[in-house]
């Protein structure tokens, strides 16, 4: 009898969580299990903030596939997903091919511009290994030049964060921690340089308890971010962007660097393959398959679960995206042993959102926490996310343990 073959399309938090629960819950002889990945590498989403700031090196954010799955188990095709054949259950990759019995569509997301002319040609956006060092890379070098120049240009010195969600506030937490440390280093006046957050919502971290609102932005206040909140950027230009707030209050402000950190989007497979979609994410059902697609289950940043409540999308956090993962492998094994499937439902432990290296604020359990020990709570979130995944060894080799 032919084995079932599950095809895992990303190795993230949700893709990564379904292959290493899978591999434990069905032996060998009972399925194949392919897991396609761009890179060889999974790399901590989460972390890239700190990257992007130059505050931990890079090859600290991933870690090699090979360690954490069963290769026994588990193949590993290194490729590109192009496009997904429902009709003919086959996944176009760049180069060649796989078909599949069951699917576990677990692409990331994309950097999502809303359309804002110039932002694709002229900012940066915390996506991925490469364009976090590429920023901490451009920072660095801004400062290094600013001193090597007859006419010293301030605006060299100058960053912009489009977003105060929790990538911005999170990477303007880290620049607070980095940019003395530049000073320092190249012999800049720390009063030359002028970090600015524009965020076109009316407030900080939207949807976030006010008072721990209040505490990052005057935290962040304290080490020079200047917030413009209320303020929608308009364009994106080789010398900064422009910003409105209102009608008629256009400014231009010009800029070295500007991160774009105000939007994502689902994969742009998920539309190019036919499915039905919102800014490419699916509205999965409670068992998190496609509608319509009973052997087609889809996580992390490109499904779309309701959080009924509130009658809205839960955020794409690496968190759900983990959980949704646990289910996902128990419902394909389930169908492979003619069992009941599960359903989904999101088990809410809490949110930290770091502000630099020794404070943070956030919800753990229902009460809110500020400060060194919140601080320590989102390390050891960070740190839990590596032991699901890759248990002790990779919690000794990866974590954070600089807790106090």
């Amino acid at each position: 009898m032919k084995k079932p073959k599950i095809v895992i399309l990303g190795a993230g938090y949700g893709g990564l969580m379904t292959a290493t629960r899978l591999q434990k819950q069905i032996g060998a002889n009972d399925a194949e299990i392919i897991l396609v990945n761009k890179n060889d590498y999974h790399y901590e989403t989460t972390w890239l903030h700190e990257a992007s700031a130059g505050t931990l090196h890079h090859d600290r954010v991933r870690y090699d596939i090979s360690k954490v799955i069963d290769n026994g188990k588990v193949e590993f095709v290194k490729g590109t997903a192009v496009e997904i054949k429902t009709d003919e259950k086959k996944v176009l990759l760049e180069k060649g091919e796989l078909e599949y019995d069951y699917l576990v569509v677990a692409l990331g997301g994309e950097s999502e511009t809303f359309g804002i002319k110039g932002l694709k040609e002229y900012a940066f956006s915390i996506s991925n290994i490469n364009s976090a060092r590429q920023i901490r890379e451009h920072i660095e070098y801004q400062f290094a030049t600013y001193n090597t120049e007859e006419v010293k240009d301030d605006t060299r010195l100058s960053i912009v964060v489009g977003g105060a969600g929790f990538t911005g506030i999170e990477f303007l937490g880290e620049l607070g921690n980095r940019i003395p440390e530049l000073c320092k280093e190249y012999d800049v006046p720390f009063e030359k340089v002028k970090i600015v957050c524009v965020e076109a919502a009316p407030m900080v971290l939207p949807g976030f308890d006010p008072e721990l609102v209040e505490y990052a932005v005057a935290h962040l206040e304290k080490k020079g971010v200047q917030f413009r909140i209320g303020t929608a950027i308009k364009e994106g230009t080789p010398d900064g962007i422009i910003v409105a707030k209102g009608e008629d209050d256009v400014e231009e402000i010009k800029a070295g660097t500007v991160i774009w950190a105000a939007g994502i989007r689902g994969n742009a497979i998920i539309e190019k393959s036919g499915f039905e979609a919102m800014r490419g994410r699916i509205k999965v059902d409670e068992n998190l398959r496609a509608p319509g697609h009973d052997n087609i289950f889809v996580i992390g940043d490109s499904s779309l679960v309701i959080n009924e409540e509130i009658n809205r999308p839960y955020p794409p956090t690496a968190q759900i995206a983990m959980q949704q993962g646990e289910l996902v492998a128990k419902n394909i094994a389930a169908l492979i042993q003619n069992k009941d499937l599960g359903t989904f439902t999101f088990d809410n432990k809490g949110t930290v959102c770091s502000l630099g290296e020794d404070d943070a604020i956030g919800v753990v359990f229902g009460k809110k926490v500020v400060g060194k020990k919140a601080s320590f709570m989102k390390k050891m979130v960070d740190n839990r996310a590596l032991l699901m995944i890759g248990g002790a060894s990779l919690v000794a080799k990866k974590g954070k343990f600089n807790v106090l």
